[in-house]
């Protein structure tokens, strides 16, 4: 049976279409895609993402731990609430999963990995914890809850790791706010966290305590536009969606999340890229820091070795000239090899389909390419992978 997040009723009240994802009871719409994906772009949307997970990381070992397990590097966070998006990957070089960290001290990074990963991420970061030289001192901490008798589970790891379980009082929900006029309409709704969060850069977070509990606001999204991701005690999420309603943000489900995130040129994890893909096929190769020489992260012999796989293939976008529509793994033929579309859709923002792709090594942008769509042959033109940002067409 799929897990509700705190916000199912919501939802329901507020008419949405659910839908099993990840193994997750989520909106796909609540009426029109395209409405929700207008909005968005032109006033400001909200998104449940609770199905996603957050993970406390804490102890003197927190910061080296995190260095050894991802390609970027968390060294560079020295301001308190700033975020860092990287990948995690495998001892081949391929990506297990990308992720946001946020840094609070040396010792304290909160961490958000996606829905449909979180057991293997977990497990994963488990294991890399007691796996070098005895074990990293550090503790994570799920902080998601999936139905009222889901309990968090706080894995103690290092030379006497052991596990305990608790219940879902220190679960938290997230609410993305996205849209030119997202925080302007979230401090219409709770005008008291203007001052903790006015002057927040972009990637950059703020924690403060109001009247529902502790809370996070992160200027950061997946939309290509403005925002705020919110995080808040699981019991209060409810209350907070519908202060936002009354804001005058618009709910939007996943349908336009997808359009919205491809739009802007952003993976999707399980799609655009997997365990056997590295993070230069994926297009990601700037969350990659091979500055500090010293610096042994997992993955790195495989990214940096003479038979690295990454030098084959790069990730381009496609803007389909003829009439069709572009989707997942179609075959793209290139002068220089074949390809393959990783994700495609309508853009409702262009009028146009579009998708991402991983195309041979020395396609040029600019030049045309043809997709096999129904056995037929249509052209495309290669693009860079971000086709529209804060609500302008790039293309």
């Amino acid at each position: 049976m799929p897990l509700r997040t705190p916000l199912y009723d919501s939802h329901l009240a507020a008419g949405a279409k659910m839908v099993d994802f990840s193994g997750w009871e989520m909106p796909i719409h609540y009426g029109s895609q395209i409405e929700e994906h207008h909005a968005v772009r032109r006033d400001a949307g909200m998104f449940d993402v609770s199905h996603m997970c957050a993970l406390d990381l804490a102890g003197p070992d927190a910061r080296a731990y995190l260095r050894h397990l991802l390609a970027n590097d968390v060294a560079k966070l020295v301001t308190p609430g700033k975020a860092l998006y990287s990948c995690m990957l495998n001892r081949a070089g391929g990506v297990i999963d990308d992720l946001i960290v946020y840094y609070f001290s040396p010792e304290h990074y909160r961490v958000v990995v996606n829905a449909g990963t979180t057991d293997k991420d977990v497990a994963w970061m488990r294991a890399q914890l007691s796996g070098v030289d005895g074990g990293f001192n550090a503790t994570v901490m799920v902080r998601r809850k999936g139905s009222e008798d889901a309990v968090t589970l706080i894995a103690l790891q290092g030379p006497n790791a052991h596990e305990r379980r608790s219940t879902g009082v220190d679960a938290v929900a997230m609410i993305a706010v996205q849209g030119p006029q997202a925080r302007e309409r979230f401090w219409t709704a709770f005008p008291d966290s203007r001052a903790a969060t006015e002057k927040l850069e972009n990637f950059q977070a703020a924690e403060f305590a109001s009247t529902q509990g502790n809370w996070l606001v992160a200027r950061t999204g997946y939309t290509g536009e403005d925002g705020f991701e919110i995080t808040v005690p699981a019991e209060a999420a409810a209350d907070v969606w519908q202060a936002l309603l009354a804001a005058g943000v618009k709910p939007c489900g996943l349908g336009a999340r997808d359009t919205l995130r491809l739009e802007a040129g952003m993976n999707l994890y399980g799609q655009d890229m997997d365990e056997s893909i590295s993070p230069y096929e994926a297009g990601l190769k700037w969350t990659v820091d091979l500055k500090d020489p010293a610096r042994d992260f997992i993955g790195k012999s495989a990214l940096v070795g003479d038979s690295a796989r990454h030098l084959h293939n790069e990730f381009a976008g496609l803007l389909l000239l003829d009439r069709g529509v572009l989707r997942a793994h179609q075959k793209v033929i290139t002068p220089l090899g074949s390809g393959e579309t990783t994700s495609g859709s309508f853009s409702p923002t262009l009028n146009q389909s579009i998708a991402l792709a991983r195309l041979p090594v020395g396609v040029a942008i600019g030049s045309e390419v043809d997709v096999e769509i129904r056995d037929k042959l249509l052209k495309a033109r290669v693009v860079k992978p971000t086709f529209v940002r804060n609500g302008k067409s790039l293309i």
